[in-house]
């Protein structure tokens, strides 16, 4: 076990493990750290605590100072520079006609480089745009191209639901999403639907994806036979978030009842199919799945039907 703090160095970022020493940190103090970078200043998120040494990434870098009244000043005068190089490179790419689009700058807390976050479509060659670049600023130039999703995290915006954006707001790092998970949780696949304003598979995904496993898991699926406080019958609609389920029984299949999860019983899950007997097996050789085979609680939502 190693000791670190956790320190993050945008509102919304990853957070990174560095070595307090000897020095009381809590919770929101701002330390200036090393980095590969150089000096950085960030912001605790978490004290002191205890990680495995499998998740520290080595060597472990050390917290150099609690931030001074003149860091701080430092840092505010960084991001003024930065709205200043902004609308620099903006005007610079624009008389190089290059096809690409800046989102943001970046200066190092040291004043060493400045970092030029783009997208584009492919590839640029913007060495012309370097060379400009440094006869203004006269310092260290990098341009690193970004995609799509990391534009939306640095710009921000309004998803479908009305809401920031969760890569925005609270999620770390991006995780993979993909089209199972829309089809697991019912969604529409309809591309505009499912997709954020970035254009990709919207994250929330990726984070409910969890829970929904866990719904499908414990809930009787459409087809499934179950035993309710009214006798045998066959479940015809789900209600994954509420719980609910609406039966059929066969004495009175014009009138379905609805009841929570928890007050049935699964007999025979839905997701149970008989086993179809192959040419080889029509002489009475083959085996016959029997009924109930399987559990519900044996089921896992990724099975391949």
């Amino acid at each position: 076990m190693v000791c670190v703090v956790s320190v993050r160095f945008k509102r919304v970022g990853k957070a990174y493990y560095f070595d307090p020493g000897k020095m009381n940190i809590v919770k929101g103090d701002q330390v200036v750290v090393e980095t590969s970078y150089g000096l950085e200043m960030g912001t605790c998120i978490l004290p002191p605590h205890d990680v495995d040494d499998e998740k520290i990434i080595t060597p472990l870098r050390r917290v150099v100072r609690a931030a001074t009244p003149e860091d701080v000043s430092t840092l505010s005068q960084n991001t003024k520079k930065e709205k200043k190089a902004m609308d620099i490179c903006t005007r610079i790419i624009a008389n190089h006609k290059l096809e690409m689009k800046l989102v943001d700058v970046e200066y190092t807390f040291d004043g060493n480089k400045i970092i030029f976050y783009f997208t584009a479509d492919g590839r640029v060659d913007f060495r012309e745009l370097v060379r400009d670049l440094v006869s203004v600023f006269h310092m260290r130039i990098e341009l690193r191209q970004i995609g799509v999703r990391d534009k939306a995290k640095m710009l921000g915006g309004l998803g479908i639901c009305g809401k920031p954006f969760c890569c925005a707001t609270f999620l770390d790092e991006f995780q993979p999403v993909s089209i199972k998970m829309a089809k697991e949780q019912n969604l529409s696949l309809n591309p505009i639907k499912i997709s954020g304003t970035c254009g990709r598979l919207m994250c929330c995904l990726k984070f409910e994806q969890a829970a929904y496993e866990e719904l499908h898991r414990t809930t009787p699926r459409v087809d499934a036979l179950v035993q309710t406080p009214d006798g045998e019958g066959t479940v015809t609609d789900v209600s994954l978030l509420r719980g609910m389920l609406k039966v059929r029984f066969d004495e009175a299949p014009d009138s379905d009842k609805c009841y929570h999860k928890c007050e049935v019983c699964v007999i025979r899950d839905g997701a149970h199919k008989p086993k179809k007997r192959s040419p080889a097996s029509r002489g009475g050789g083959g085996e016959v799945a029997k009924p109930g085979a399987h559990s519900l609680a044996g089921l896992s939502p990724n099975t391949k039907e």
